[in-house]
């Protein structure tokens, strides 16, 4: 919102106050200033000149030697060679040392032999377009006698005469506040930000003019969708006489970004600004009819907009149409089948009041972003449409632009109901933190215009301020107007002053992230929202739960229209893009969240730590076991004990013979193996790709709490080497864990050291090869203790699993 500060005068007296003052507390109360220009600042010793007379110049068939009188004792010699000018015109001249727009500087100088003393300017030079000076032309002197300045006074500063001199300070309204985007509402915040008195009054009806004509007599109103158009107000105004705005109204609209048309135009788009409410005005004579309908469009029905631009509608867009056709997008734009023209003779002035999502919507759909729409999306009040329409037929009264004729169209099936409120000041001084009495905050809320009850007990909040719906919007309103840089540091008296650290889950996860630092991977960060097509990169299978993914509402695309339920796509997306560029080995890790749907509440968002890699040719298939040992380094950080590792053949994103799954006590804590060759096809892989998806919270859930210390080994060790038969399918983790628990506590460890295959062991057999460590804590353990242990072992897994030792 850009606002005219020679119009917000005409409010509240700021006069006083320095504009860099009026831009600090202005933000301070809530209404951020963005910038501000002083306009027409760089326009300097520019007059209003008379031109005396007009010879040829003696050394040129195109300039001309001009005696202007500028008020000084004596006339000054110009010479130009615009082909406009004539004695007695009226003209602004840059004088010696003069500045015009663009950094231009005025010298005195010759032209032909011929001293000229300065310049005569053109409206372009002044940095003015035709639509601000309606009767000059482009490429010629501005010649005042055109523009109705013909009697300016000589030697004035032409900033004064031709209303240029203002400040224009940009405002950017939240969308809570669209009573804001009005000279109104900025004038109410700044009266009471600097204790002012707010001059507003309302705007002065126009007398009946009992002539027997009334607007029944032109117009009927129907509203066929009262919910999208809560209420719609319509005057008409008779012998309409279409012509340039006055300079005073031209020049408010340029300063505040609008550009001036004509004199029924400029009028509504003086009201939207004024008042903030946007307005309308159709020519009578195109509304077939008579009778104006609003409505929802018909299903690709056509409609062309004021800028000629043509639009298919459809149903879920209302409209202000007549009997025929659609005559405006409503809350968008107005067609350019009922437009004001030159020979407009009567015309109807539209306020109404139209659903702001509705307005945002259709506005979107047609890529129609507009004063009117900008407004009345971000929702509007309905009682201000009659105050906009009364000052609109004020303006026409004052204007001399038509007649208005008796009576009002007013269609308000449910009129708004102001909200009421009680004005808790002990709550609001407990929350804010401050001592102030009820009657200061009385007084505030009385200068913003909320009905205030004899007692100050009751609030009745303004219909344009549906912001405020509770105690907490009201101590809102207290401390801006009172002042954030009055508050003081304070602490809470029920707080307990604590030593500031990270929590034991931050911790835990540093640790893990010095861990892999430390072990070559990097870390990423990728986005939580992805295309529902990455599932179908890495094989989900179509019933899979993590196909059901929270749906973005306002996308700013397919690609990233859901929240992810998986890291693997984002981490070999990354992975693919490092092997798109050449990059040979790549070890990379994020710790992220994904996001579980629940019904009718917010999504879970469980944390995983994606690990994935890549190094050149990987043949034997080194990469699996480097990934098994990047994970048992996890485990011990964990200080998780006796995980078990076993093959996983249905996980589609997965090479079925290089996937296994790690768990703890059923639980599943982590996949990872290489990637499926169709989901490396799919990244454009050439080379092996391994990846894991580690369950934090399961991690977490699992990780030992406290860690036993153990001393030193006192007595020497026995050890026991072990070649065993069994199974294909017996994993090598199950041999090791069950010598173990049958052996006790003497087994200190059982590891595998050798996996032979061969026709000597047999058909979908296999023989492993263990390396037993037997140590007593008490005492040095003897070879019949170690003896009668190994016995056990081998008689316990016979029994339990058919294992039997290698012959």
């Amino acid at each position: 919102m850009q606002l005219s500060m020679k119009w917000l005068a005409d409010y509240t007296d700021v006069s006083d106050i320095s504009i860099k003052e009026y831009c600090d507390r202005m933000t301070m109360t809530g209404s951020k200033v963005e910038t501000f220009e002083v306009l027409a600042e760089d326009i300097t010793k520019v007059v209003v000149g008379k031109i005396l007379s007009v010879v040829p110049h003696s050394n040129s068939d195109h300039l001309v030697i001009c005696q202007v009188d500028i008020g000084a004792e004596e006339p000054v010699q110009i010479v130009t060679g615009a082909n406009n000018v004539f004695a007695g015109a009226v003209v602004p001249v840059a004088t010696d040392g003069s500045t015009l727009p663009g950094g231009v500087k005025i010298k005195k100088g010759k032209l032909r032999g011929e001293v000229s003393c300065g310049m005569l300017c053109s409206i372009g030079e002044l940095g003015l377009t035709t639509h601000d000076m309606p009767g000059a032309i482009e490429d010629g002197i501005l010649i005042l006698n055109d523009v109705g300045l013909a009697d300016a006074p000589l030697g004035r500063d032409i900033r004064e005469v031709l209303e240029l001199s203002d400040t224009a300070v940009e405002f950017e309204i939240t969308s809570n506040r669209p009573d804001c985007l009005s000279v109104i509402g900025l004038a109410r915040e700044t009266a009471v930000s600097f204790g002012k008195e707010l001059k507003l009054a309302p705007p002065a009806k126009p007398a009946a003019r009992n002539d027997g004509e009334t607007i029944e007599k032109y117009l009927s109103v129907d509203v066929l969708n009262a919910e999208l158009c809560t209420r719609y107000s319509a005057r008409v105004v008779k012998n309409v006489k279409i012509a340039p705005s006055p300079l005073w109204l031209r020049m408010r609209l340029r300063a505040s970004g609008v550009r001036p048309i004509n004199n029924i135009v400029d009028i509504t788009n003086y009201v939207m600004l004024e008042y903030g409410q946007p307005m309308h005005a159709f020519d009578y004579k195109c509304l077939d009819g008579s009778h104006i309908i609003v409505r929802n469009a018909e299903e690709g029905e056509t409609f062309t907009s004021l800028d000629n631009e043509q639009h298919t509608l459809n149903a879920s867009s209302l409209v202000i149409a007549d009997e025929k056709k659609a005559v405006a997008l409503a809350g968008v734009m107005g067609g350019l089948n009922s437009e004001i023209t030159d020979d407009t003779v009567t015309v109807v002035f539209e306020s109404a009041m139209f659903h702001p999502g509705n307005v945002r919507v259709t506005a979107k759909k047609q890529g129609m972003r507009t004063e009117s729409s900008a407004r009345f999306e971000k929702g509007l009040d309905s009682e201000n449409t009659m105050p906009a329409l009364d000052r609109a037929c004020e303006l026409i009264a004052l204007l001399g632009a038509g007649e208005v004729v008796d009576g009002t169209i007013d269609v308000y099936p449910t009129k708004k109901v102001p909200f009421v409120m009680p004005l808790e000041a002990e709550k609001i001084n407990q929350f804010l933190g401050v001592d102030l009495t009820r009657e200061y905050m009385a007084d505030i809320f009385r200068a913003l215009d909320f009905g205030v009850s004899d007692d100050n007990m009751t609030l009745t909040v303004p219909t344009y301020r549906d912001d405020v719906r509770c105690m907490n919007d009201l101590a809102e309103e207290v401390l801006r107007i009172y002042g954030y840089d009055k508050i003081t540091s304070t602490l809470s008296s029920k707080a307990t002053p604590t030593n500031g650290a990270r929590t034991e889950r931050q911790n835990f996860d540093m640790k893990l992230h010095d861990l892999l630092c430390g072990m070559g991977l990097d870390e990423i960060e990728t986005f939580s929202f992805i295309s529902p097509s990455w599932y179908s990169k890495i094989r989900l299978a179509d019933d899979d739960a993590r196909r059901t993914s929270v749906v973005i509402s306002n996308p700013l695309g397919e690609d990233t229209s859901v929240m992810r339920t998986t890291v693997l796509p984002s981490l070999l997306k990354v992975l693919a893009d490092n092997a798109s560029v050449k990059n040979k080995e790549v070890a990379l890790y994020e710790m992220g969240k994904v996001y579980l749907p629940v019904e009718g509440e917010l999504p879970e968002e469980p944390g995983r730590l994606a690990i994935g890699f890549y190094a050149g040719d990987d043949k034997k298939g080194e990469g699996f076991y480097r990934m098994k040992g990047i994970l048992e380094a996890i485990l011990y950080i964990a200080g998780i004990e006796n995980a078990d590792f076993a093959p996983c053949t249905d996980a589609l994103t997965f090479h079925p013979g290089r996937c296994a799954v790690m768990s703890k006590n059923d639980t599943q804590l982590a996949v990872f193996g290489q990637i499926h060759p169709a989901v490396a096809d799919n990244y454009n892989f050439n080379v092996p790709v391994y990846v894991c998806e580690l369950d934090m919270e399961a991690l977490y859930a699992a990780r030992r709490l406290m860690m036993d210390y153990k001393p030193l080994p006192k007595y020497p060790a026995l050890e026991r080497d072990f070649s065993f038969v069994c199974g294909e399918d017996t994993p090598a983790g199950l041999i090791s864990r069950e010598i173990k628990e049958i052996g006790g506590k003497v087994v200190e460890s059982a590891e595998l050291f050798d996996i032979y295959r061969g026709p000597q062991i047999g058909e979908d057999k296999k023989s492993v090869s263990y390396a037993v460590q037997l140590r007593a804590d008490d005492h040095t353990m003897t070879d019949e203790e170690a003896d009668a242990t190994v016995k056990k072992i081998l008689a316990g897994l016979a029994d339990k699993h058919g294992i039997t030792l290698r012959q």
